[in-house]
């Protein structure tokens, strides 16, 4: 089971994040996290410099899987492969150290996929 996931993970389609300079080809698996400011969002990646792009949070999650990737807050999606550890009341810490709390209303949607 374990094996599947991570080959559909590793077979996930390459997202075309459209920018001020064209568009860049993005590798799923590489995306920490994205946050949302107005109607721009952040993409953090594992391997280069965050990109600032004119899309909103929505954008991003129609493209990536619900399966890698959690909507957390209204203004963070995160990918779970990053998630190094849950606390109790729900603060995640991510592999690079950075924290978040899964807002209230997201609870009960996190609680059901990371179980």
């Amino acid at each position: 089971m374990i094996e599947k996931t991570l080959f559909n993970f590793c077979m996930m389609d390459l997202i075309h994040i459209p920018t001020n300079k064209g568009v860049k080809v993005v590798m799923p698996q590489n995306i920490i996290r994205i946050e949302a400011s107005s109607s721009y969002c952040k993409v953090y990646f594992d391997n280069e410099y965050p990109l600032t792009v004119a899309k909103i949070l929505h954008w991003f999650e129609e493209k990536l899987s619900d399966d890698f990737f959690y909507r957390i807050h209204r203004t963070h999606l995160v990918n779970r492969h990053f998630i190094s550890a849950v606390s109790a009341d729900y603060k995640l810490t991510l592999l690079n150290g950075e924290q978040f709390q899964v807002s209230k209303r997201k609870k009960n949607m996190f609680r059901s996929k990371v179980a």
